[in-house]
């Protein structure tokens, strides 16, 4: 994942708003923001009219940044174009994480945003949330199961997910798993993560994604929200 962060716009925006006010303390959140349209170019990510992120192509994400809380502007544009295709002001407790997902097809481009808890686990334990971001594939079961586990006798830890949508964080011992995504209601798989170590104390966001252009063969990524 290479792409160019301009950490000095960022920083520049933080040091105006202090200077605003001697009397009210500044806050800030945290904010992530992942290309999730199969079919859109590479884009650029502003925040609050500041450039933060720059020809981000498709699967690709920012780390996190310190934004104001508040009402805070994001905008993505096509790389070489000053056209916002998503433009949204959500707003961000004081604090607290978020990921914004740019999802969907260009058509129907929209911003999900998720709200990250990047509490640590407990000893010995690690913390998963499963993200719905394939637009062309239907509802879906999620199994996560040791590497060799059969899927036939497996139960789904999370039943008839549609896009758009995510799970809560499940708490699991750390170790090394597979995640399966299979048509809901069937065994049929459509993803399948292979061999995924997580280690004690982490904290991820497993996205499930259409391929390049959308459609099959789904995928998906693994974010990092905490180690």
């Amino acid at each position: 994942m290479k792409f160019k962060m301009l950490a000095l716009a960022v920083l520049a925006s933080a040091v105006t708003l202090a200077a605003c006010s001697d009397d009210e303390p500044v806050t800030t959140a945290q904010l992530r923001a992942v290309h999730l349209s199969p079919n859109a170019p590479n884009v650029d990510i502003l925040v609050n009219g500041a450039a933060v992120a720059s020809n981000v192509a498709y699967l690709q994400s920012t780390s996190y940044l310190s934004v104001p809380s508040g009402s805070t502007t994001v905008q993505v544009q096509p790389v070489n174009s000053n056209t916002n295709v998503i433009d949204e002001s959500p707003t961000l407790e004081a604090d607290e994480a978020y990921t914004v997902l740019a999802a969907n097809f260009v058509a129907q481009i929209e911003a999900i945003v998720l709200v990250d808890d990047r509490t640590a686990p407990t000893t010995g334990n690690v913390r998963v949330r499963i993200v719905h971001g394939a637009p062309t594939a239907p509802a879906v079961d999620v199994y996560v199961t040791s590497p060799t586990a059969d899927l036939a006798t497996a139960l789904p830890v999370l039943t008839n997910v549609t896009f758009g949508v995510a799970s809560g964080y499940l708490t699991l011992p750390a170790a090394t798993y597979r995640i399966r995504v299979t048509v809901a209601g069937t065994k049929t798989v459509a993803i399948d993560s292979g061999d995924v170590p997580l280690a004690s104390g982490q904290v991820r966001t497993v996205i499930a994604t259409d391929a390049t252009g959308g459609g099959v063969p789904f995928g998906a990524i693994i974010l990092a929200d905490l180690n």
